[in-house]
């Protein structure tokens, strides 16, 4: 099984976390943790690039992380995902509420 790595970078206004490798049920812990403590606090940029798979899980943690974003007045952008990130979100019927951005330039 392929691990999950996460590099977490901070920006003026943001946090960077960039996702490579498997993210699923069985490494959720530290991305789950990563994401609710920092949305609470700040914007958030999730870099799906590298994402090798990815499974209901995950999705789920990106899902309420969207949400709590909201509820905290944060903004939470996916960057660029790759073709199994881009498909396993498009599956859920939400692909279409998220934050898509190409570059951390874009945040606001």
């Amino acid at each position: 099984m392929e691990q999950l790595q996460i590099k977490e970078k901070n920006g003026a206004n943001y946090v960077l976390l960039e996702l490579s490798g498997s993210l699923n049920s069985y490494n959720i812990g530290e991305f789950q943790t990563k994401v609710y403590e920092n949305i609470q606090k700040r914007t958030m940029v999730l870099d799906l690039s590298q994402l090798a798979s990815i499974d209901s899980t995950g999705v789920g943690v990106i899902m309420a992380g969207f949400n709590d974003g909201e509820e905290y007045g944060h903004k939470f952008y996916l960057m660029n995902p790759s073709p199994v990130a881009r498909l396993a979100l498009e599956e859920t019927g939400f692909y279409e509420i998220f934050n898509f951005i190409h570059s951390v330039t874009e945040v606001d």
